[in-house]
């Protein structure tokens, strides 16, 4: 990556629903250096992040751990659930534990979700299911396949449309399995940006609480942003923007540290993680 002292500073952004909260009272105008938003689903950028074309960025967990050796957190910011998550959805014609040897359809626009599923059928069912990439367009991953996984918002707008399937949450079997919350985004910046570059950082990591809590503090904006751009109901939106988490404490890191430490186990990952999460004043290694 060419030197950001002739060029803007390159900070993506997940073209899902689930990172407005972070992302909504954000403007690039408003940072001391000159920096330009890079908008595109999570796959792209995850790639953009490990080639090192992109300086700071939301990216799925699992991209994050394989890009781990090169990669630093930033503080406090996540996309999590408790629980349900609501847009992390496997959808069957027969239940779950019907179909862990069946033939599953997986969405070509993450990483996280994918790798949780396989873990899932994997470590908690003992299931050997086999796998192929798809579009995300449900009717035609289904015409050949037991079951589907979707994200984001094709996940939430297929579960309005198609409600003849049974839908399975990811989010809500890792905890009920686990008993952890699961992470499934993380805000990571190359290591090869932060030295230089500390006060730019605070200030960026401010800008994205800023908004984080002006947005959680009132979800209304965000509520009528995604009924005109996505449909739904405000109730819908209401309940979906409080149920998500946007923090990142040590009950999202063990939670997010036992997901690696399964993918590793499975070879899904070619080395164990050590989470290095970025401070004002030092870098903090954590590893629960």
């Amino acid at each position: 990556m060419q030197s950001t002292s002739n060029r803007d500073i390159l900070i993506g952004k997940i073209k899902y629903s689930n990172v407005w909260p972070v992302f909504h009272y954000f403007e690039t105008a408003n940072l001391s250096q000159g920096s330009r938003l890079v908008t595109e689903v999570p796959s792209k950028l995850n790639g953009r992040m490990l080639e090192g074309s992109l300086d700071i960025s939301p990216m799925s967990s699992f991209a994050y751990g394989r890009g781990s050796d090169h990669l630093i957190l930033l503080p406090n910011l996540s996309v999590s659930s408790d629980g349900p998550v609501n847009s992390i959805l496997l959808f069957s014609r027969k239940p779950l534990h019907q179909v862990v040897n069946g033939r599953i359809a997986l969405t070509n626009t993450s990483a996280t979700s994918v790798n949780l599923l396989k873990i899932i059928m994997d470590k908690a069912y003992g299931g050997k299911p086999s796998y192929w990439d798809s579009d995300p367009n449900l009717e035609a991953m289904m015409e050949d396949s037991d079951a589907a996984l979707l994200i984001g918002d094709q996940a939430i707008q297929a579960s309005w449309h198609h409600p003849g399937y049974i839908m399975t949450d990811l989010g809500e079997i890792w905890k009920a399995w686990t008993g952890y919350g699961m992470t499934f985004a993380v805000w990571a910046v190359q290591q090869s940006f932060v030295w230089g570059h500390e006060k730019f950082l605070e200030e960026i990591t401010l800008a994205f609480e800023d908004s984080k809590q002006r947005s959680l503090a009132d979800v209304a904006p965000l509520v009528l942003k995604a009924c005109e751009e996505l449909g739904g109901t405000g109730e819908y939106w209401q309940h979906y923007f409080h149920n998500l988490h946007y923090d990142f404490g040590p009950e999202r890191r063990k939670g997010l540290s036992l997901y690696f430490d399964y993918a590793y186990e499975m070879g899904l990952l070619d080395h164990r993680v050590n989470m290095e999460i970025w401070s004002h004043n030092s870098l903090t290694r954590v590893k629960e």
